[in-house]
């Protein structure tokens, strides 16, 4: 049977922080019935269309689905187990950010299936975590990870940022270095983006923060990875790091171009040959529902090329880099021929490696990523 996986999309948070600019919203928890109402509209009118398939995994993003009642996410969950095939359903994540978990919310999260969950923790500096806008504290982690850990939740990846305003190398490992210490099963460590229109990148162009430059960024994402490596964590995918056998089921569907479907405001999916995405208006989004309308906003058909790119670009991604025979089962062509000329390139430039099995980044080649992945659209 065909396999899919869910992403639900929860886009209410407790306060706007500075580098965000994900679809999420403050101040709107009148909204909050409404939208979930929406949801359900929404996965009723995908019911015949994946009826063929067996949902692999669930992932609750946002925003901070952690900071509704858990009421709503049990209301989901149950909804997806009643009327879909769930059978072969191996992973259920949530996000939550430090400061919005309770003991009873945990009980509900395990009751209604999840079985793992993502935190926000970005750093375990106070100040640094000040100054990118995060209201929680190291101490709202820590309590809150106890929590999980005593409600025997066995599965937790920690999110961490490098890059920060006035971040150092030893702000760095001493986050890292604390994470590792609790015994996590995943983390997913990642450079900081500034997005136009953020609060943290205003301040960048008014001149009021400074931001570590180029090199001790690199500086950064080298001694963290090896750091990890050291303490017994797989580097599988360029910023995700996993004791063995905890990978995140989840990420490798999109990395490996398999179906997924989103659900939500602003979510985005990929099956039967199209890519479409939902509108970022929740007013919009919560209207067409109300009148059994699907939200979405822009679709495009994946023709057979757009689908080599992809599986290229995001397979480049992973430190095992693009299976040769995956590609050539998925498009009846070896992928030398259709690159060889690009290959020798990043070969000879250091960029690549290529054995018998798969093409793969190198050390080198993982700073330079965007510079390959260029070459491989066609």
């Amino acid at each position: 049977m065909k396999e899919l996986s869910l992403y639900i999309h929860i886009p209410f948070c407790i306060s706007k922080c500075y580098y965000c600019d994900f679809s999420s919203f403050v101040n709107i928890n009148h909204k909050i019935d409404d939208y979930i109402d929406s949801l359900i509209h929404e996965l009723s009118l995908y019911k015949e269309r994946i009826s063929e398939y067996n949902i692999k995994t669930i992932f609750i993003g946002g925003g901070t689905p952690s900071c509704i009642n858990p009421k709503y996410i049990n209301r989901i969950l149950e909804f997806i187990y009643k009327n879909f095939r769930t059978t072969g359903l191996v992973e259920v994540t949530i996000e939550a950010n430090p400061g919005t978990l309770d003991r009873e919310k945990v009980r509900i999260y395990k009751k209604s299936g999840i079985n793992r969950v993502s935190i926000g923790v970005q750093t375990l500096d106070d100040k640094l975590l000040e100054s990118i806008g995060r209201v929680h504290k190291a101490k709202d982690f820590y309590r809150n990870y106890e929590i999980l850990r005593e409600e025997n939740i066995n599965n937790i990846n920690v999110d961490l940022i490098f890059g920060l305003p006035n971040q150092t190398i030893d702000n760095v490992i001493d986050s890292l270095k604390k994470v590792i210490e609790l015994g996590v099963e995943h983390i997913s460590y990642y450079g900081l983006i500034l997005e136009e229109g953020t609060r943290l990148y205003k301040s960048y162009i008014e001149g009021k923060i400074l931001l570590p430059d180029e090199d001790m960024e690199r500086l950064m994402y080298h001694k963290a990875t090896e750091y990890l490596i050291e303490h017994g964590y797989d580097h599988y995918e360029i910023s995700n790091y996993a004791l063995p056998s905890y990978e995140c089921k989840h990420n490798l569907v999109y990395w490996d171009v398999k179906p997924y479907l989103g659900i939500g405001l602003s979510s985005h999916s990929n099956m039967e040959g199209k890519r479409f995405s939902n509108t970022s208006d929740i007013n919009i989004y919560i209207e067409n529902l109300k009148k059994k309308i699907l939200p979405i906003e822009d679709e495009e058909i994946i023709d057979k090329n757009t689908e080599i790119e992809e599986f290229c670009i995001l397979g480049l991604r992973k430190i095992s880099g693009i299976d040769k025979t995956q590609f050539k089962n998925r498009f009846s062509i070896e992928i030398e021929e259709l690159y060889k000329d690009i290959i020798n390139k990043h070969i000879k430039n250091g960029l690549i490696l290529n054995d018998d099995n798969c093409i793969r980044l190198t050390k080198r080649g993982l700073d330079l990523s965007n510079l390959v992945e260029i070459d491989f659209l066609m």
